[in-house]
């Protein structure tokens, strides 16, 4: 009993798995102990009791114990006690030391020391991606200024967050010390080769005399605002001037000189003055001449979330609101995704004041107005409420005799042209707000004048038909020019005020140039081209081409970008429209009553709206309010499009 109290006090209790005594046996050389298994439940305990002076004497002794452990379990690793003995234990039965690493069955004494090493867990080396996730994040919260806890980031991840040049050139810059950043740049000039820097240069050199030119700048410029007018002078002169580096630049910078007060220097200058802002300006500008492993680009991790949201945008079908750049009004928890509620697939009003078949509508440029033209002889000019989304009636408009089948607002709204069938030689301009008829335009009889698209400048328009007639006229119905020998089925003036796009019955589309006039082919189409609209940027222009449907072009480039499915398209003319948000959506009438919507890079329909009984001729897309969209059919009704009545805060959040 002594000598067990005397173990126990030495090495510490040891607790056994199993109720059957064992029998410990300690051999005399300095070795690890080896616990055999007693057939008849004892454990005979040998050990060798080493003196302080080196000398010591065998002594055996023999204990009974029984484990006191509850949990019974058994441990996944070898264990190593905290003075250094090992602990080795047969299938059945465990052992577990004082610290609390439990044993690991073993099959001879061999491997003792191995499983012991084993037992000491390494470090999980990061990879590549781990490593820079773990320094986008710790850039992030540097930026919002909680930098002890990137400090202790960086300790226990074991990486760096950037080089230590970058970071004594950071706080150099941000302390306004520019002769020690000036410095720090010969430091990091053997960091610029590396071609994963932003701004990439073949001569190294060069970007960093790009770098000091701008430091010297920021250096002259705070001079100037602290009224150190020839500490700046020596700047310019001795300083800036040497570097021979945009000299253009340092006349601009030496005019700063003759400013009377900071407000002055920082107006002329585009400069936000001396402190936090232009400094942190100016370290995003030197950053982008690092490569990021030496230095992060700004705000990196807010660049990459701001693309992954836009590019969810890109991909969602029925995204159709504008929504600011920042991410703050997004949800970064959620994949972002518009659901079809908020988009214009409800109808939300029927205007039935034509009696006859409507051929024609059209909202203003500002979205307040919406036109639509009839067989019944009159165009109807309609308010819209940009709060409700309802129409009321504002102006009738009487007296085309072979009805409406084309209406061209003008630029300013102010008045609205209105043309008739191919029998019609006539065309009438409105005064909108007074309802009065300013212009009754005729060359002759045999005219037909079919279209009309309005110049720019809102001073002259040009109209045509397909017996041959083109002409520039002013607003007095004046002939300005004309064109000889082209049957035109549609129009449409381009920005530069000088090109006219016209379809003819060639099907083609051709560039006509009234000041020169010099003609060029643009669209070679293999079916006649019943009507053309173009994209508000001019790049693209979309087709209803008899018996194929719509097709999209882009004019710059020439060449057809996409054939649109699902639309019904025969000999009737039917006008499609660009629309929505950035005009990324497409919509066109149908010769089977149903009204067509397509996402602009999408071939297939993703919404098909259902209500006219009869061919819808035209859909004119609100530019103003992109969840607006108006439809004219031969049934003798215009239908206004808009999302559900009622969006639950799910639809309306765009998530789903």
């Amino acid at each position: 009993a002594e000598g067990a109290g005397q173990f126990a006090a030495a090495t510490g209790s040891v607790g056994l798995s199993a109720a059957v005594p064992v029998l410990f046996t300690f051999p005399s050389s300095p070795v690890a102990p080896v616990i055999r298994s007693n057939p008849h439940g004892a454990a005979r305990i040998n050990r060798r009791n080493m003196q302080a002076n080196g000398a010591g004497q065998d002594r055996d002794s023999e204990l009974s114990c029984r484990n006191g452990a509850q949990n019974g379990e058994s441990s996944s690793a070898g264990g190593a006690h905290s003075n250094g003995l090992v602990s080795v234990t047969n299938n059945e039965n465990s052992i577990s030391n004082n610290n609390g690493v439990a044993a690991q069955p073993a099959s001879n004494n061999s491997n003792t020391t191995s499983d012991a090493n084993s037992s000491i867990k390494k470090k999980k080396r990061l990879s590549q991606s781990e490593e820079d996730v773990i320094r986008l994040i710790g850039q992030h919260l540097h930026d919002l200024g909680l930098n002890q806890t990137v400090d202790l980031l960086m300790q226990e991840s074991g990486c760096r967050l950037e080089h230590p040049s970058a970071t004594k050139f950071r706080n150099h810059v941000m302390e306004g010390e520019w002769d020690k950043a000036e410095s720090d740049l010969n430091e990091l000039k053997a960091l610029m080769h590396s071609p994963s820097a932003i701004v990439v240069s073949s001569r190294p050199v060069i970007l960093r005399l790009r770098m000091k030119f701008l430091l010297l700048q920021q250096k002259y410029l705070e001079y100037l605002e602290d009224g150190k007018v020839l500490e700046a002078l020596q700047v310019l002169r001795a300083e800036l001037t040497p570097l021979k580096y945009n000299t253009e630049r340092i006349h601009i910078l030496s005019g700063y000189l003759m400013c009377s007060h900071a407000e002055d220097l920082r107006a002329k200058a585009e400069w936000e003055g001396k402190g936090t802002v232009s400094r942190t300006k100016l370290l995003d500008k030197l950053q982008t001449y690092l490569p990021p492993s030496v230095m992060l680009p700004p705000r990196r991790l807010q660049t990459l979330l701001k693309q992954a949201v836009e590019l969810q945008r890109e991909r969602c079908l029925y995204h159709n609101t504008k929504l600011d750049s920042g991410l703050d009004s997004v949800s970064l928890l959620l994949d972002h995704a518009c659901s079809r509620k908020q988009f214009p697939c409800y109808t939300q009003q029927i205007l039935t004041e034509h009696c006859n078949e409507v051929w024609f509508c059209k909202f203003s440029n500002d979205g307040t107005k919406l036109a639509t033209g009839s067989k019944d002889t009159t165009v109807i000019v309609w308010h819209v409420d940009t709060e409700t989304h309802q129409l009321k009636l504002m102006k009738t408009l009487e007296g085309h005799a072979y009805g409406v089948s084309y209406l061209a607002w003008s630029p300013d709204d102010a008045y609205l042209i209105a043309c008739g069938p191919d029998d019609c030689s006539e065309l009438w301009l409105w005064n909108v707000q007074t309802g009065e008829l300013r212009t009754k335009m005729s060359q002759s009889h045999e005219d037909s004048l079919t279209s009309v698209a309005w110049n720019p400048d809102g001073k002259r328009f040009v109209t045509g038909g397909q017996r041959g007639q083109f002409y520039q006229c002013d607003l007095d119905g004046n002939l300005l020019d004309s064109w000889e020998g082209v049957r035109v089925q549609c129009l449409w003036c381009l920005s530069d005020g000088r090109t006219v796009l016209a379809s003819d019955t060639h099907q083609r589309i051709r560039g006509y140039n009234f000041e020169d006039l010099t003609d060029r082919n643009i669209v070679q189409e293999d079916h006649p081209i019943m009507s053309f609209t173009v994209s508000k940027n001019g790049r693209l222009a979309l087709l209803n081409v008899a018996t194929q449907g719509v097709h999209l072009w882009d004019l710059q480039d020439r060449v057809l970008v996409r054939k649109y499915q699902g639309v019904t398209q025969g000999f009737y003319t039917i006008h499609s429209c660009f629309g929505g948000h950035n005009e990324d959506f497409i919509a066109s009438g149908s010769e089977d009553h149903k009204v067509y919507i397509w996402h602009r890079r999408s071939e297939l329909p993703i919404a098909e709206l259902t209500g006219h009984t009869r061919t819808v001729n035209c859909v004119s897309w609100n530019p103003v309010l992109p969840g607006l969209l108006a439809s004219a059919s031969d049934d003798g009704t215009v239908r206004i499009w808009g999302p559900a009545p009622f969006l639950d805060v799910q639809d309306q959040c765009g998530n789903r």
